[in-house]
């Protein structure tokens, strides 16, 4: 029992924390040895030409300001075009897009889902990149020139953006802990970027090149995921860019950020079930350690872990086994009693970020093993109603 609890420990930090620091660790010898990879200096007028898409289902509230944000992108003259697919939106979305000639729209009154809306799009695609945004974020001006000067590199296959949690002083616990969560992804993703490639792309704000897109089956939870892992299945890297971001609005409250993360870990499941030839490092062996170390861990065995530390550290207590291990519990505990004050607070809407944290990051462990069951009964439907923002 010692041995397991002590292997389990090490994967729940190694998970969390450790990763990180190898990730650190291994770049600083990287940068000893070959220096800073610099970004391609690419001319303005050079940029290739790029599609914009956009899937929207029922955002008319939105599509005002999101055409507006659209249409202030820069980009050379003549090489941006834009797509939004309004597919089964019933909020007269549509009409608000068609008010606007120079955006193309796709529109039918079935709702097939967001990936059917993006396959349809993209046999419209002419362009030798395209790149996808949500109809509820917001790009910076130079978003798209930043993640379009790195195909200058023909082993990119792919470019990610960033995704920033926009935030009041007011927010509640989905905010401060969405916001800390997706800072501290976005430095393993820069990392991640520097070693080798990006684990998988966002749909807030990522882009591929045109040939190499292979359409996924209609099923697929996590289609941003999925697409971009089959690129770099075929041998490419994921660009991560900091300098493109997305913003958009934290979930409305923690509920609605437990039904969005529930979705996730279901795909999660899926994804990795579909991507299991990545589970093998012979092909791609540094692909393969960054894949399971970042996803693959989070996505099926330390949430487990997290109960089963839990149970045999209690049990060590009972037994008396030695000081380490009450140490060790005691700080579980003082953890787990910071989550407990986080969900008490967030329930009466009491603002101390301090406890929002150790909630969150329970959250999203329990949201784990929700999608997981919920993958396994078949339940997790590709189409869903979107989270509520704030």
């Amino acid at each position: 029992m010692q041995i397991l609890f002590w292997i389990s420990l090490f994967l729940i930090v190694y998970t969390f924390v450790g990763y990180g620091l190898l990730l650190y660790v291994l770049l600083k010898i990287k940068r000893a040895v070959s220096g800073h990879k610099k970004v391609p200096d690419v001319p303005f007028g050079d940029l290739p030409a790029c599609t914009l898409v956009v899937a929207a289902y029922n955002e008319a509230p939105l599509l005002e300001e999101k055409i507006a944000n659209t249409l202030q992108l820069h980009y050379p003259p003549g090489k941006l075009r834009f797509i939004f697919v309004t597919d089964g939106s019933t909020d007269g979305s549509n009409e608000v897009v068609s008010a606007y000639p120079q955006i193309r729209l796709l529109h039918q009154s079935a709702r097939a889902g967001k990936i059917a809306a993006v396959h349809r799009a993209m046999k419209e695609v002419d362009t030798e990149i395209v790149a996808f945004t949500d109809a509820n974020t917001f790009l910076n001006a130079d978003a798209l020139v930043n993640i379009c000067r790195h195909y200058a590199d023909r082993t990119v296959g792919a470019v990610a953006g960033e995704k920033r949690v926009m935030m009041e002083a007011e927010d509640d616990a989905s905010a401060a802990g969405e916001g800390f969560y997706w800072k501290y992804e976005s430095k393993l993703k820069a990392w991640d970027s520097e070693l080798y490639s990006v684990v998988g792309a966002a749909g807030e704000l990522f882009s591929v090149r045109r040939e190499l897109y292979e359409p996924v089956p209609p099923d697929t939870i996590l289609d941003d995921f999925m697409i971009s892992m089959n690129i770099a299945g075929q041998g490419y890297r994921i660009i991560y860019e900091p300098e493109a971001y997305a913003m958009e609005r934290a979930s409305a409250d923690v509920g609605e950020e437990l039904k969005r993360k529930i979705r996730i870990a279901a795909g999660g499941i899926q994804s990795v079930v579909r991507l299991s030839r990545l589970l093998l490092p012979f092909r791609f062996p540094v692909l393969t350690f960054q894949y399971i170390s970042h996803r693959v861990l989070r996505w099926t065995l330390t949430p487990i872990l997290l109960l089963l530390v839990f149970v045999l550290n209690t049990v060590f207590m009972i037994q008396r086994t030695g000081l380490l291990y009450d140490i060790i519990f005691a700080g579980q505990l003082f953890f787990y009693g910071l989550a407990l004050m986080g969900f008490v607070l967030e329930r009466r809407q009491l603002k101390i970020k301090i406890a929002f944290i150790p909630y969150y990051f329970c959250m999203m462990n329990y949201a784990v093993l929700a999608g997981t069951l919920r993958y396994l009964k078949g339940n997790q439907a590709a189409a869903w109603e979107k989270a509520k923002r704030k």
